[in-house]
């Protein structure tokens, strides 16, 4: 596509992006990476050249990534069923070992290979050293029965001094969303949440979820319903309104946690379009939808 761009065209879209890093630069950016984008290896790609392109002008990309989809066919592939309770996974024993083996020696070392081959600097982390956590407490029904989340975990603490110092080398750190309780047991643990605590704890100038949805919309069949930008404070009677709902309700609910924490904002784009952190951040119209303190 940008061999047919004319020289004015491109010098303009640099032109334009120039302000962006120039503001940006020495800032920190957590990013959720997970969905359907990180499925398919050309997204992959655009994607992680992106996130290099964003370390290259001096900006720290922080990578949270997810891998539901493969843990979920892990899962069938060892005769386990998938069940969900409040958007969360449910993860029996046999569960967690796959969801460990899946995100920490499958998809975390594919996103530093990638980064390598792109030329930026790398390092993975297994969110068991980045994220304690505790488990989950059991769902109580309204006929009194409880549901147990089984080996799910919620951020009590995020070790953030090797991920400070990689940032301090210019090295993009790539952490998987899983976490360990004080005695060291391992907990699955929602990227989203994940994400949103250790942007909250590294007060990150921008959180970045990049999944299947163009952002905030309206009417999800139309394209222009998109609402560019929201306050926090207007995110509640979205929910109520049910313009907000499904699996996007804890998304939004973990942006506003980290702005209560510190974040400058958040963002929610699509991995779908190709090159979507440089749009969203280096051009004045963006592609998503950011949610303000």
């Amino acid at each position: 596509m940008a061999r047919n761009l004319t020289p004015d065209l491109r010098s303009e879209s640099l032109i334009e992006a120039l302000p962006y890093i120039q503001r940006f630069r020495g800032h920190t950016f957590v990013i959720k990476y997970g969905g359907s984008a990180i499925e398919d290896e050309d997204q992959v790609k655009h994607f992680l050249r992106d996130v290099v392109f964003l370390e290259a002008v001096g900006i720290n990309p922080v990578l949270v990534h997810g891998g539901g989809k493969a843990i979920t066919a892990a899962m069938r592939k060892a005769g386990l069923k998938t069940h969900f309770l409040n958007g969360l996974r449910v993860t029996d024993e046999q569960s967690v070992s796959i969801v460990e083996e899946i995100l920490d020696r499958e998809i975390n070392p594919q996103i530093v290979a990638t980064i390598e081959h792109f030329g930026g600097k790398v390092i993975g982390f297994s969110g068991k050293d980045i994220f304690q956590a505790k488990r989950l407490l059991p769902l109580l029904a309204p006929s009194g029965s409880s549901q147990d989340f089984g080996f799910v975990g919620e951020v009590v603490k995020v070790q953030i001094e090797n991920i400070q110092k990689a940032i301090k080398a210019e090295i993009v750190p790539v952490i998987s969303p899983i976490g360990a309780s004080e005695d060291g047991t391992v907990l699955n643990i929602n990227a989203d949440i994940a994400a949103s605590a250790l942007a909250g704890s590294l007060k990150a100038s921008k959180l970045i979820f990049v999944s299947d949805v163009p952002g905030i919309m309206r009417d999800p069949s139309l394209q222009e319903s998109l609402i560019p930008s929201v306050g926090s404070n207007k995110i509640e009677d979205l929910i109520r309104e049910e313009i907000i709902v499904g699996g996007m309700i804890p998304k939004v609910r973990s942006a506003i946690q980290a702005l209560k924490e510190g974040v400058s904002k958040t963002h929610f784009i699509s991995g779908a379009q190709e090159h979507c952190l440089l749009l969203e951040i280096f051009s004045n119209a963006g592609i998503g939808t950011e949610i303000l303190p």
